[in-house]
């Protein structure tokens, strides 16, 4: 079996993900469970070798042995694009693959609350879309820019390592840059992206001080900037972003937070009744009263605040369980999963 024939495998069957290891057949995440393909045929580390191989570029090939970790792209016989991650365990090559669709989600098809179209109008600002690995962070950061640019004619950049979904202008001009081939790094391209006239700035990830801290004076500069990182809530996002900073900088990085933020969309994704997967959401407006909050480094009252403001638009993770869980789109068992108050799940009221 090839890589082609696995890509192939993995958009006929519906994964999200591919799987390679040596010792264990390939495996394909398929409604966020792992699928074994062929379960008698283990893979070797001759295999994964004679497979990997030869998708690689004599430059991929090179910066794969001197750094032992890749990141890239790759397109298919059929034009489907694959972000791929290579790496060695125990001296053995691995491989993580995402399938990436041809076609891009709309606001719609993710189900995306209300309030974040109101969101997306804003001139600047912050909004953070964060939640684990695989919850569907990239599919929703592209739905929106996609948003912005069939109805605002802007200057559009995004910084993304690698690049998933192409994007076309259409009213905006959307420019794609990619770690490694356009870029240095995450912070070099901040760096420099204010001499690009961008209204809105779109960064991969915030993955360490540097860019965090050149995201947030970004978005201080009158840009709307969109960003995720891996958090698992709301409260917890503006907790991480402060405590990576120096205990002498973060008095100051609250009161920034505090100015600059404009939302925080928390989600994870969630196996359907029937098929499929969903998102379940917890959203963040910031409101006076959390923006406070934020300066007076109260974090852990946001969550109660959330819980009490749906008129201002906050969602809170357990009220979108329970809608999910009423509409009889999510078994009770994967709603309990998630929820931050599982044995209140028949007492809870949306109100």
């Amino acid at each position: 079996m090839t890589m082609q024939d696995i890509f192939k495998l993995s958009v006929k069957k519906g994964a999200s993900d591919i799987h390679l290891v040596v010792g264990a057949p390939v495996l394909l995440r398929i409604d966020g469970e792992l699928v074994t393909i062929e379960p008698k045929k283990v893979l070797s580390k001759k295999d994964i070798e004679q497979m990997v191989f030869p998708i690689l570029t004599e430059e991929q090939k090179k910066r794969f042995m001197a750094d032992k970790e890749l990141d890239f792209s790759y397109e298919d016989d059929n034009k489907t694009r694959f972000r791929i991650n290579l790496f060695y365990e125990r001296g053995n090559l691995g491989l993580v693959a995402r399938v990436i669709t041809d076609t891009i989600p709309s606001l719609e098809d993710l189900a995306m609350p209300k309030v974040v179209y109101d969101l997306l109008n804003l001139q600047q600002g912050l909004i953070l879309v964060t939640g684990p690995t695989g919850c569907g962070k990239s599919s929703s950061l592209a739905a929106m820019i996609n948003y912005i640019n069939y109805r605002r004619s802007c200057s559009i950049v995004t910084l993304e390592d690698p690049v998933e979904f192409k994007l076309k202008h259409d009213k905006s001009i959307i420019v794609q840059r990619q770690l490694g081939t356009d870029m240095a790094s995450f912070n070099q391209g901040l760096k420099h992206v204010l001499r690009q006239d961008p209204n809105v700035i779109m960064v991969g990830e915030m993955r360490d001080l540097e860019t965090i801290a050149a995201t947030i004076t970004l978005a201080e500069t009158g840009h709307l900037v969109l960003a995720t990182l891996h958090t698992y809530s709301a409260a917890q996002t503006i907790d991480r972003i402060i405590d990576i900073f120096p205990p002498h900088q973060q008095t100051q990085v609250r009161m920034q937070l505090s100015i600059t933020l404009a939302a925080v969309i928390s989600q994870r994704l969630l196996v359907k009744i029937g098929g499929g997967r969903i998102a379940a959401r917890e959203i963040l407006i910031n409101t006076p009263a959390v923006s406070n909050l934020i300066r007076e480094n109260k974090i852990a009252q946001i969550k109660t605040v959330i819980e009490t403001s749906s008129k201002e638009g906050m969602i809170s993770l357990d009220h979108d369980l329970k809608r999910l869980y009423d509409a009889k789109i999510i078994a009770k068992e994967a709603a309990q999963s998630h929820m931050n108050n599982p044995g209140l799940l028949e007492k809870f009221r949306i109100l």
